[in-house]
């Protein structure tokens, strides 16, 4: 891990050398490395939302979003501090806001809407939210402003038909007859798409190693959490939380700091910088197999439905992914 560490330091550090942009089917040094680091970072992200259903009991998300980064933003400034040194707190030429604004829409704009979203959606929503994560390689086509071709406009109407079977479980009709839904499931996607607009900012920010990118987007994003919170107290909004609602969150916030918010995120964003985002967040498939194997073992079983719109979303990104890699293939061998 050390020398992971210290390649991406580097790489960060020289920026000429640094590899072309991002590509479907481009293979780079240390991809296994890459693959590992997602595969990783997803399975954890993957167990979350089944530990959020438990949390979401006793408090509510904005503040459990607080208390989930002060810890993982704690871990992140000692280890870059030690990794890095002092130095690398500097922006180095950096806009602060640059760093802010990602780190603000990754961290407040995925955990309050996406957590808020999932508490809305009740006893399903651990299973409806990890779904719509894997919505995110179609979303980074958004975020990046990618006209898709033809069959990847039809691999995205088939993934997000997948979408619909896990959240209406197959009664397609109850999206009209249970408008309520509407506003949970909305808000998990706009979550979702604040991930993907996190996951492709760091490509603005070359001359950060992924740690860098990582702890200062916490740290500065940290900083609009606790406002939020802070503001939310004050309107009456949500209660300030008890002793007692505190300690019963200590088993959840345990997972979701140090390993949820910390580990994952970091190994995330390491990933993503070996493999580049485009490639990175195709391991969002991942999340939602996940999710489901640990609802099941905890007593939601999925119905047949349900498991058929998770296939069915997954078979979509995974053919997406072949078809764009295949044509990219064969662009490069006409010209």
């Amino acid at each position: 891990m050390n020398k992971l560490f210290e390649r991406q330091a580097t790489v960060a550090a020289n920026p000429g050398a640094a590899v072309p942009s991002p590509s479907f089917g481009t293979v780079r040094p240390g991809y296994m490395t890459g693959v590992v680091l997602c595969v990783c970072a997803t399975v954890l992200m993957g167990i979350t939302f089944p530990v959020m259903t438990s949390a979401l009991r006793h408090v509510d998300p904005f503040t459990f979003t607080s208390l989930r980064y002060v810890i993982a933003g704690s871990a992140f400034l000692v280890l870059l501090r030690e990794k890095e040194g002092r130095s690398a707190f500097r922006f180095k030429g950096e806009p602060v806001a640059l760093a802010w604004l990602p780190g603000s829409i990754g961290f407040c704009g995925f955990g309050s809407f996406v957590f808020l979203g999932q508490q809305l959606a009740g006893r399903d929503g651990a299973l409806t939210a990890s779904i719509m994560m894997a919505t995110q390689p179609m979303m980074g086509l958004i975020v990046n402003s990618i006209v898709p071709p033809l069959y990847s406009f039809l691999f995205i109407l088939m993934s997000f038909a997948g979408v619909a079977l896990v959240v209406t479980k197959g009664d397609i009709a109850a999206l009209l007859s249970e408008p309520q839904h509407y506003s949970a499931n909305a808000l998990i996607v706009v979550g979702a798409l604040c991930w993907a607009i996190y996951t492709f900012s760091a490509s603005y920010f070359k001359t950060w190693s992924a740690l860098k990118y990582t702890t200062m987007t916490t740290l500065l994003g940290l900083t609009t959490i606790i406002g939020l919170n802070v503001l939310l107290f004050a309107l009456h909004v949500v209660p300030v939380p008890s002793t007692a609602m505190l300690i019963a969150i200590i088993p959840h916030l345990l997972y979701m700091g140090p390993v949820a918010g910390f580990i994952a995120i970091l190994f995330w964003n390491m990933g993503n910088r070996i493999l580049t985002p485009l490639n990175g967040v195709l391991f969002m498939d991942v999340l939602p197999m996940t999710t489901f194997v640990v609802s099941a073992m905890s007593g939601l079983i999925p119905t047949h439905m349900q498991i058929a719109g998770a296939c069915m979303t997954g078979a979509a990104l995974i053919l997406n992914n072949l078809y764009l890699r295949l044509r990219s293939r064969r662009v490069a061998a006409g010209s």
